[in-house]
């Protein structure tokens, strides 16, 4: 298994936008994850630490939920970042999206000590929205399967 991402979409993104808890590299205290591409697919790697506990044995389905979201939408971005020609990490600021819906199945309880792997596969749905099917995994059992519909971020947002 691919141990992390190199050039990650959220490395890209401006300073305005990269205080998510979830993926904001500007956020001390969150969990910094990272998407970028695998072959077709996306993927984020990350590796929960004992705080995210649900019982002894288990990583609890908050964080499971918070990487589908963020894995999600840096997905999307990653994307339509390249329908418009380029890759993380050439200097030109990638799109941003929000989170239009989140849907996840739990499939099997997910061990701790172990790093998950989001794996997504993204289809365009719409010229702003984007659907990616992400699957989790925790070694090679899948743990868990979702859909993030993803919203290019509108220019009204902050207003």
């Amino acid at each position: 298994m691919e141990k992390t991402v190199v050039k990650a979409i959220q490395d890209d993104y401006p300073d305005d936008f990269s205080w998510c808890y979830g993926c904001g590299k500007l956020n001390e205290n969150g969990h910094h994850f990272r998407t970028g591409w695998s072959g077709d697919n996306t993927l984020t790697i990350y590796t929960p630490k004992d705080e995210h506990t649900a019982l002894p044995g288990f990583i609890y389905g908050g964080l499971i939920a918070s990487l589908i979201d963020c894995h999600g939408i840096g997905s999307a971005s990653l994307v339509l970042h390249r329908k418009n020609g380029h890759e993380p990490g050439d200097g030109i600021e990638p799109p941003r999206f929000v989170t239009g819906s989140l849907h996840v199945d739990f499939i099997k309880p997910t061990p701790h000590g172990v790093p998950l792997k989001a794996v997504g596969t993204i289809e365009e749905i719409h010229p702003k929205k984007f659907k990616v099917l992400t699957d989790v995994f925790a070694n090679d059992t899948v743990c868990a399967k979702a859909e993030v519909i993803a919203v290019v971020m509108p220019s009204t947002f902050m207003d």
